[in-house]
């Protein structure tokens, strides 16, 4: 009984922290079925994040396989020079100069929008500011302190933070402003992002359309099922009074 009052403490708990977070995070069109948007975003993923992280739960020609498109697009568009179309999505980045650089190793995200979620990426990926007290020059508002640098800044540009007095005379930050404008325009931007996080969010359950299609066979199969079994109770129990 212990045991029970303490999960369900915890998962209160999570929930809240989740419900936190949620107040302050922007909205994702995230859709599973716009090959073309998981596409772009596996070829961002590839040009900007592979270096660092991993996706090792998914190979190439899982992709091709899914996006609709042969194995010579895949290696052509999006996998980087060298890789096969069987090959994991492995950051060429060993973990000893990660660590001497970042001070860990960047995790691997196969399952990054799981932990997560799509809100959570998006709005995260957009909040990165200028910050020169920190030793990679950038902060997030997400999350804050994070070891990763500003990777978009080329495309979106560099913000900064302005701040607002709250009580106890504290700052807090209000709200980030383009300070030096990217190569991208905000829509561009935002577009750009919510395609990496649709295949993020792909890549965290590749086989989600698959289940929620075969999903509809079992319930009605077990509808089906509900409805014979009920008759014959009724067929068994009928004279037992």
């Amino acid at each position: 009984m212990k045991n029970i009052f303490i999960t369900i403490l915890l998962l209160a708990l999570s929930f809240g922290v989740v419900a936190g977070e949620s107040a302050h995070l922007q909205h994702a069109n995230i859709n599973p079925t716009d090959n073309e948007s998981l596409q772009r975003g596996a070829k961002h993923f590839v040009t900007y994040c592979l270096g660092c992280h991993s996706i090792k739960h998914i190979r190439y020609q899982r992709m091709s396989l899914d996006f609709g498109i042969d194995d010579k697009k895949v290696l052509s568009e999006i996998a980087p020079q060298g890789a096969t179309i069987y090959q994991q999505m492995h950051t060429a980045m060993n973990a000893h100069d990660s660590e001497k650089w970042f001070g860990i190793q960047p995790p691997d995200l196969s399952l990054v929008s799981r932990s997560r979620n799509a809100d959570w990426l998006y709005s995260y990926l957009k909040s990165f500011y200028t910050d020169t007290k920190k030793p990679l020059g950038t902060n997030n508002l997400v999350f804050k302190d994070v070891g990763m640098p500003n990777v978009f800044w080329q495309l979106q540009g560099e913000q900064k933070a302005l701040f607002k007095i709250i009580e106890g005379g504290k700052e807090e930050i209000e709200k980030l402003v383009v300070d030096i404008p990217g190569t991208l325009s905000e829509q561009e931007f935002d577009a750009m992002v919510n395609d990496l996080v649709n295949f993020l969010v792909y890549v965290g359950e590749p086989i989600k359309l698959e289940r929620e299609r075969m999903g509809k066979y079992v319930l009605f199969f077990l509808g089906m099922f509900l409805l014979i079994a009920y008759l014959l109770k009724k067929e068994y129990w009928k004279d037992v009074h």
